[in-house]
């Protein structure tokens, strides 16, 4: 293993040090970086010429000037030793200074869009699977094909008429006509139907209940005005608590594992105290108080886990800590829900919540949830874009790979053993259906990048995206180059990690 990690090392050092030199070499000879002096009318035109030819060495011929940026950037490699040169910009700021703030939005908004992403699609796409040919494989089919075909572009723009600006209008007068109402009832239990299948009894059941649940919701959250101070209240987080409990009992463990639901129960009973106990302490939390006691809430369902798991402890302690986890975000939503009016209704803000533009609202002052809320609000739109992009991708290679995996002799082996189709799905077809998944994880990184030039473009985010378009534009190779090591050095790493996975998730791969 060390001998292979230090070979895809080395090989990764040189198709990095190969590929700058014709990234440099292109944006070099893409433009002059002398072009605006050339009609300008300033008596200092001459000075100015020379500083930018001494600051960037455009007196050197491009390999030269390649090599001394190569060996800038490797200063980059020593840690704590303030060797990283990576050049200057036009403006004569430290590349090395800017790449940090360009790289923390760009990385807020891709890891958000990636994780979301592979989340959503996998789980649509393995649902899909196991119901081939029904209604709810079809819905899915087209949609995804759908997605697929919408230029990100386009969808960005839709987003931002018709969920930013008319959510925003919305909210002047947050009422919702009876008929609009009955037609979304409608629509709900249309979608439903085609979602549980069935036959006609059936889909008729679940179009009535489902419409009229819907309708019955949307009515009783206009009632008590909940569009404009949204929260989930006690009632839904102790229903909630119930149903995780059950739920991910259900998925991991199976319900007739009494110990592994006894554990869910009763992390889902300390989810549900800490939601009425600790209201106090979240009023006046930050992200470090946050991230403390999510570790907490997740050691003590793992500590349940090992106490009461008996002979299977490993899957009581999954149990245990995914229960708590999930009860713990729920409740940290819940808080962000109750901090939405006071940022709705700040001055800057004026009431309309859902930006269009930036990563943030400038001036806005207020406590961590509701700068959260701003950053949500902020990133929701650019999000949701990168998101359609990879989400059809992740269904269909996860749909394709559950369903090659069921066909696998040992899956048919292991259904004429009796075991259940929980067991079948979720730990024998599950982990080999996923290692497709891990090479267009590493291939859709890159993408998910490149998808982000134009988001950050539409949206006036500045981030890599527009560092680098604002940069080539102008014929500033520093920054270019520093938007490449970046993206290169992040596509080189997760094909890395995606060669090492295979050996995680099949046994059968050895890696020397």
């Amino acid at each position: 293993m060390f001998a292979y990690i230090m070979r895809r090392v080395g090989v990764s050092i040189l198709i990095l040090i190969g590929a700058s030199l014709i990234m440099y070499t292109l944006t070099a000879l893409s433009g002059d970086p002398l072009q605006e002096f050339y009609e300008s009318r300033n008596p200092n035109r001459d000075t100015l010429i020379a500083q930018r030819i001494d600051a960037l060495n455009l007196d050197l011929p491009i390999p030269v000037r390649w090599l001394d940026w190569l060996g800038g950037a490797a200063g980059c490699l020593v840690p704590f030793a303030n060797l990283c040169d990576l050049g200057v910009n036009l403006a004569n700021a430290q590349v090395a200074t800017l790449l940090p703030r360009a790289m923390a939005s760009t990385l807020q908004l891709v890891t958000a869009a990636t994780i979301l992403a592979i989340l959503l699609g996998v789980t649509v796409g393995i649902v899909s699977a196991l119901r081939k040919d029904t209604g709810f494989d079809y819905s899915v089919t087209f949609l995804s094909f759908l997605l697929y075909s919408l230029p990100s572009f386009w969808v960005a723009v839709l987003l931002k008429v018709f969920v930013a600006i008319g959510f925003n209008d919305f909210l002047q007068n947050p009422e919702i006509p009876v008929w609009a109402i009955v037609l979304i009832g409608i629509i709900a239990g249309a979608i439903w139907q085609v979602l549980v299948g069935g036959d006609l009894r059936r889909r008729l059941v679940v179009f009535v209940g489902s419409g009229l649940v819907t309708a019955l919701v949307l009515a009783v959250m206009q009632g008590i005005d909940w569009f404009t101070n949204p929260s989930l209240g006690p009632v839904v987080i102790v229903l909630a608590a119930v149903g995780l409990a059950v739920g991910i009992t259900a998925l991991l463990a199976g319900l007739e594992n009494r110990r592994a639901l006894i554990v869910a129960g009763v992390n889902a009973l300390i989810g549900v105290v800490v939601y009425f106990t600790l209201q106090g302490l979240l009023d006046i939390s930050t992200l470090g108080t946050i991230i403390i006691i999510g570790v907490v809430l997740v050691a003590v369902g793992l500590a349940s886990g090992w106490l009461a798991g008996g002979f299977d402890r490993g899957v009581s302690m999954r149990v245990g800590a995914i229960t708590a986890l999930s009860l713990y975000a729920l409740v940290i939503l819940d808080r962000f829900m109750q901090s939405w009016q006071t940022y709705a209704s700040s001055p800057r803000i004026g009431g309309r919540p859902i930006a269009t533009v930036g990563s943030e609202t400038p001036g806005l002052a207020g406590d961590f949830w509701v700068l959260g809320l701003d950053s949500f609000t902020h990133l929701a739109l650019p999000t949701l874009t990168l998101l359609l992009i990879s989400f059809a991708g992740y269904t269909r290679y996860a749909r394709a790979g559950m369903l090659d995996t069921l066909n696998q002799d040992y899956i048919r082996t292991a259904r004429a053993k009796g075991l259940s189709k929980r067991v079948v799905v979720v730990r024998h077809a599950f982990r080999n259906s996923l290692i497709p998944i891990t090479t267009i994880v590493a291939a859709d990184i890159g993408a998910i990048l490149g998808g982000a030039i134009i988001t950050e473009q539409i949206f006036a985010i500045s981030g890599m995206g527009a560092l680098f378009f604002t940069s080539l534009g102008r014929t500033d190779p520093n920054p270019v180059m520093g938007y490449f090591v970046v993206i290169a050095v992040v596509a080189i790493a997760f094909n890395f990690f995606a060669d090492l996975a295979y050996a995680a998730l099949d046994p059968r791969v050895r890696v020397r």
